[in-house]
Formats: structure tokens, sequence, C-alpha cells
């Protein structure tokens, strides 16, 4: 593992940022909000982890799909009341604040999506 700044994934990382803001700002519910904008930040972390760290693809997708079921088992467990931060809106966004199981297949389907195209840009796996 090595840190080194790559453009190419920092812009796709931007590119992903403005659609999920925008999806966030205009889209309040349905499917485009509810499950592709978690299928879509999965793949806006990897970009954004890749964008400074230089390592095999999949240790950086498997890391992200970690932080992803993290985050919504903290939901399960409603982390954010035991903290004292359940009337939060910063945390409420970037922790949610309810659990489901068809958000776990959209981190797995984002990840998923992210090594086939890893694998088809580099077929031996490398950095």
């Amino acid at each position: 593992m090595k840190l080194q700044f790559n453009k190419y994934y920092f812009i796709i990382f931007i590119v992903l940022f403005i659609i999920e803001t925008l999806i966030a700002i205009y889209l309040k519910d349905g499917f485009i909000r509810h499950t592709f904008g978690d299928y879509l930040v999965v793949i806006l972390l990897y970009c954004f982890f890749k964008s400074f760290i230089q390592t095999k693809p999949i240790h950086i997708a498997l890391a992200v799909l970690l932080i992803a079921f993290t985050i919504e088992f903290s939901q399960l467990f409603n982390v954010l009341s035991l903290f004292d931060l359940q009337e939060s809106s910063l945390a409420k966004i970037v922790f949610g604040s309810t659990f489901h199981v068809s958000d776990l297949l959209a981190y797995t389907l984002g990840i998923a999506t992210v090594i086939i195209v890893e694998l088809k840009r580099n077929p031996n796996g490398s950095n």
C-alpha cells in the first residue's frame, strides 16, 4: 500500500459526489433515492479511497464494503441514540437512521460492480 494521488479516481469521486448530492436534494423517496443511492455511495467511497491509496482494488473494495455494512448494522442497533445524536441532521445523513436488508444488497452489488470494472481494466488485479 502506498499513498499516491490518482486524478482519474478523484474525478470519478467528484462526479459521483455531485450525483449523490442531487439525489439527496431533489429525490425524497423511491428506488433512486433509497436503493440506487446506496449502490452509488460505495462506488463513490471506493473512488475516494482509490484517489489517495495505491493498492490492490480488492483490498479497498472489501474495506469499503466493511465500512458500509458496519454503518448499516449500526442503524439496526440504533447507535445514534446511544451517543445522543438522534436529533443531529449531519449524523443522520452520514450514518442513516433505519436498517434495511436491501441496503446491504445494494452495497454488495455496488462493490461487485467495482470489482468487475477493475478486473476488466486490469485483468491481473494489480494496483
